[in-house]
């Protein structure tokens, strides 16, 4: 497995979204839609788009994305994905540490998500960081439909993993 070397996140722009709709229409056989994306973009209060920029490319390229809520003193991570030719190289753990890093300045103590109960390399990603599997949700997921699992960091492990960040 290589490494995202140079890779910077940033806040999505509006016009990130056709690539993010390519990166989206490649790796979910229920992908958003276009109008979806813009909804997240009208609610600043509560919702983060990250993006994973690649380095030295000539005009602003997206390795990857991440879309996740702050509500509550919580934070629901909603979609992330990373491009075809950028997938195994540390990608999705960059963008989902910055988003974590980022919920928790905003005074966030707990995260979870959903994630398909086939999805090995997600669920492994999720559990390296500190979430666990914390309930099933039944028939979650359509074509095919598929359970998933809720998965949790709680305010502990969460306030370790990024003081864990700061140190680096």
């Amino acid at each position: 497995m290589g490494k995202a070397t140079g890779i910077t996140i940033d806040f999505m722009k509006k016009e990130d979204l056709d690539q993010v709709m390519a990166i989206e229409q490649s790796s979910f056989s229920m992908p958003w839609s276009r109008n979806l994306f813009l909804s997240e973009f009208r609610s600043p209060s509560v919702s983060r788009l990250l993006v994973a920029l690649v380095p030295d490319a000539p005009v602003r390229t997206i390795a990857g994305y991440l879309v996740f809520w702050l509500v509550a003193g919580e934070m629901h991570i909603l979609n992330l994905a990373t491009a075809t030719g950028s997938r195994r190289l540390g990608i999705a753990r960059r963008l989902v540490l910055a988003g974590l890093r980022h919920g928790y300045a905003k005074d966030a103590r707990r995260a979870f998500l959903e994630v398909r109960v086939s999805n090995d390399p997600a669920r492994k990603l999720y559990s390296s960081l500190g979430f666990t599997g914390t309930a099933v949700r039944r028939d979650y997921y359509d074509d095919p439909l598929e359970d998933a699992v809720l998965m949790t960091l709680e305010e502990g492990a969460f306030k370790s993993l990024v003081a864990s960040l700061q140190e680096h």
